[in-house]
């Protein structure tokens, strides 16, 4: 159970991660990807009612940094990231923050997590999302949130005439720690 109270999340003190995969006929040439947001805040406030608890993230889109690519034909360089970071800016995510506010946030009976609605604006575009945040007894916090790029109107970056595309699903993880009861 975690502790009443406002816990406010951020580069600082927590881990926010956006991880892409490939496809397509020339995915062996492209990398898998795990990029950290740099520049993000989150708050979760847990209530006495439990029906009170709510969660809000604003992440700065243009903050995402690549950590590590696997696979490919040869390993990223920094020339490669600098790419791939540009392209995110001007072509992906166009420099528009992503910000999430819960709309229902649930207890598990056993406590062992909640069950989380709320709406994703990502790229001016806001629609429903819904995830499991996961608890710890030592006060972890986890969740690994799907976001399918198109359902958001956004188009998959392809390179090679189409032939290397990043996946529509791209998997969003944060990793916190909180105050436990």
């Amino acid at each position: 159970m975690i502790q009443a109270g406002t816990h406010q999340f951020g580069p600082d003190n927590a881990s926010l991660s956006v991880q892409t995969g490939r496809t397509g006929a020339a995915a062996k040439a492209g990398h898998d990807l795990v990029m950290l947001v740099t520049a993000w805040k989150g708050s979760l406030v847990v209530g006495e009612d439990p029906g009170a608890t709510r969660i809000e993230l604003t992440a700065d889109a243009s903050s995402l940094r690549v950590q590590k690519g696997t696979g490919g034909m040869q390993a990223l360089g920094e020339d490669d990231k600098a790419n791939i970071h540009q392209t995110i800016d001007d072509e992906v995510l166009k420099r528009e923050d992503i910000v999430f506010r819960s709309t229902r946030v649930q207890d598990e009976a056993d406590g062992s997590r909640m069950a989380v609605e709320g709406d994703l604006t990502l790229r001016g575009s806001t629609r429903p999302i819904a995830f499991d945040l996961a608890l710890g007894d030592d006060g972890a916090l986890g969740a690994t949130v799907v976001v399918t790029q198109t359902n958001w109107g956004m188009k998959p970056y392809s390179a090679l005439f189409g032939a290397l595309k990043v996946l529509d699903d791209v998997d969003v993880v944060l990793e916190a720690h909180v105050q436990s009861r």
